[in-house]
């Protein structure tokens, strides 16, 4: 009888385990907060009794708010909180108490669930700090009506030059009205990132103790940004300048992450049908037609009041087919998981892309994609590329390299890492 009562406590205890109660809080931004609330529903059939707010803040006021909340011991943190992949690794280094290893609650039989690269930045030591989320594998979102009328084939353009001459076409069909890309110079530097990490180059090296912006792979990156630029192809907007211009049909091409997928279907679901996507140019012919923009995770800060609720969503959300799937579907958020990206609804045509199957085209270049990483020094180093960038288009510097030799000496400055030889 002694067993028997023993084995009942076991199982209520078990059960309690498995079944959290209470309210979550989740700080999280635009399509990536819509994209949670879409795996609300199957998480609340498994836990009736946990009530999930998911709060939007944008972007850079997560981020913000974050830091301040970490400085401040984890004062008015959520119980779960969206870290980009890129920023991460400044959390854990300059506030390693801020967050629960996630290890502590069971993450460590996820390890191979995930790519490697995906928890490069995310882990210190045997310490996991965030579960990955979604991956940013680079593309060409187009307009086939608009590509269509200035004569132009997606297939036709496997290099930037090509990518150029398609723009000269767009050109002189529109009258200059219509651009092949909108770039946040002056704001961000997306762009360059994309291309630097297109041929291998960052701002730090992959061990984090170099900086290596000015090397060739970088220099090729900022010279090809501005010949864009000089080309007359580019616009120049914000996020939400970006949005307009792809609502309004002033833009023909927008490159980004294949998250973004999620932003344009959402923001113009008027657009449907006349949008398909391609895989971004190379620098040469034969080159790498693959690169990361963005990517992020979900952590457990350490002040949460109720971990074993937060853990849940986060397992459901990030560690099921069915949270990744949800994501996927509704909002374009790319599985890290590595089951899901085998899901058949990956395999589909996708009608708000006329029927192509973009998913497949997507997925395909993630193992093509130069390892990159951000460091705990990456928004320092962002933000002296923001202003070199512009600077150098707009003059400022004889060539690139004179400017990334500049952005060299300025991180290494502001990080004390030594400028790689």
């Amino acid at each position: 009888m002694k067993n028997i009562a023993l084995l009942g406590l076991t199982l209520i205890a078990g059960s309690t385990l498995a079944a959290p109660k209470g309210e979550i809080t989740i700080w999280s931004w635009d399509v990536a907060a819509k994209a949670l609330e879409a795996t609300v529903p199957s998480f609340n059939k498994l836990y009736p009794d946990v009530k999930v707010k998911i709060v939007d803040l944008g972007n850079q006021n997560v981020y913000d708010r974050g830091l301040a909340g970490c400085a401040a011991g984890g004062a008015d943190l959520p119980d779960v909180y969206s870290v980009e992949n890129g920023e991460a690794e400044v959390f854990w280094a300059r506030f390693p108490d801020c967050f629960t290893d996630l290890t502590t609650l069971g993450a460590s039989k996820y390890i191979k669930s995930f790519p490697a690269f995906k928890w490069t930045e995310l882990s210190v030591g045997n310490k996991r700090y965030a579960m990955p989320w979604d991956s940013g594998p680079v593309v060409m979102f187009y307009r086939r009506d608009l590509y269509k009328q200035a004569g132009i084939s997606p297939t036709s353009i496997k290099t930037w030059d090509d990518f150029i001459k398609a723009g000269q076409k767009v050109n002189a069909k529109f009258g200059g009205k219509v651009k092949m890309g909108v770039i946040g110079n002056g704001s961000d530097d997306e762009w360059f990132r994309m291309l630097a990490n297109q041929n291998g180059c960052f701002y730090f090296d992959n061990d984090a103790k170099e900086v290596t912006i000015n090397q060739a792979g970088c220099v090729d990156a900022l010279n090809t940004v501005k010949k864009l630029m000089d080309a007359k192809l580019l616009s120049v907007g914000d996020w939400g300048g970006q949005i307009t211009a792809f609502k309004k049909g002033d833009t023909a091409t927008s490159m980004f992450g294949a998250w973004y997928e999620g932003t344009i279907r959402s923001n113009a679901p008027e657009l449907s049908g006349k949008w398909g996507v391609y895989p971004m140019p190379a620098a040469k012919k034969g080159g790498v037609r693959a690169a990361n923009l963005g990517g992020s995770a979900l952590a457990l800060p350490a002040s949460s009041k109720n971990k074993e609720a937060a853990y849940a969503f986060i397992e459901h959300a990030l560690a099921t087919n069915e949270g990744q799937i949800a994501m996927l579907k509704q909002y374009g958020l790319v599985p890290s998981l590595l089951s899901a990206a085998k899901d058949p609804y990956v395999a589909q045509g996708q009608k708000y892309w006329g029927n192509q199957k973009v998913w497949k085209t997507i997925l395909d270049t993630l193992g093509d994609v130069p390892a990159a990483r951000g460091t705990q020094f990456f928004q320092e180093a962002r933000q002296i590329m923001v202003v070199t960038q512009a600077d150098f288009i707009s003059g400022k510097f004889k060539t690139a390299r004179e400017a990334l030799d500049s952005a060299a000496k300025q991180i290494s400055a502001a990080t004390g890492l030594p400028v790689a030889k």
